[in-house]
């Protein structure tokens, strides 16, 4: 390769990793050249774009915009795994790749800054991405209210039930009156009491009379 087409190699890849601050290595030594077609396309249908680079070209890539850690992680062929999702997302998916085509493996990765060596892959992949800490978080918050909720009308529906449990039972036993017929209920208990031919109070005498 000639210098003015390295140059323009590093070119491009300073502008394709500038900003970006997460990203994982991946082996694919002993991938052929059809099984690499396919894992791109795959790749690809996910967001994910797959870069098969020079070491010495991507080290001074990463050195220019500001990814020296990532520098020391990049060992034998590579290529750089980068995308829109979070790398823990892209960590997966490689990870599920990697169970069907034993060659490629995930060496490396950088997770805004913070480097992890193969040892530590895995623990990467369990990591919560940002919608799931997200879910989590709003969970969290929510949890308290929803359970002083829980608490708050739990015994209300208790004594409800406890109510309704006795009226089935007892019909008779819970029975609502309306304020005014009561009063005639004791107006007729009073006159049945009465001897016959008892006079009538004044005042019904007078409500009688109209």
């Amino acid at each position: 390769m000639s210098k003015v087409v390295k140059e323009l190699v590093r070119r491009e890849l300073i502008k394709r990793f500038d900003g970006i601050t997460s990203m994982a290595v991946v082996g694919f030594t002993g991938v052929d050249a059809v099984a690499t077609g396919e894992i791109r396309k795959r790749l690809v249908s996910k967001g994910i774009r797959l870069t098969v680079i020079k070491n010495a070209l991507a080290k001074q890539a990463f050195e220019a915009v500001g990814l020296e850690v990532a520098v020391g992680l990049l060992d034998g062929p590579c290529a750089i795994a980068t995308g829109d999702d979070s790398v823990v997302e892209i960590i997966r998916e490689l990870l599920e790749i990697g169970r069907e085509t034993p060659e490629l493996t995930v060496k490396a990765a950088v997770l805004e800054g913070d480097a992890f060596g193969p040892e530590r892959i895995r623990e990467l992949s369990a990591y919560p991405t940002r919608d799931e800490a997200i879910s989590r978080l709003v969970g969290c918050v929510t949890w308290p209210g929803a359970r002083l909720g829980g608490c708050l009308v739990g015994p209300g529906r208790k004594v409800a039930a406890l109510v309704k449990a006795i009226e089935e039972k007892h019909p008779d036993a819970i029975e609502e009156k309306h304020p005014d017929d009561q009063v005639q209920d004791e107006g007729r208990q009073q006159a049945e009491d009465l001897p016959s031919g008892s006079p009538v109070p004044p005042e019904d005498a007078a409500a009688q009379e109209k």
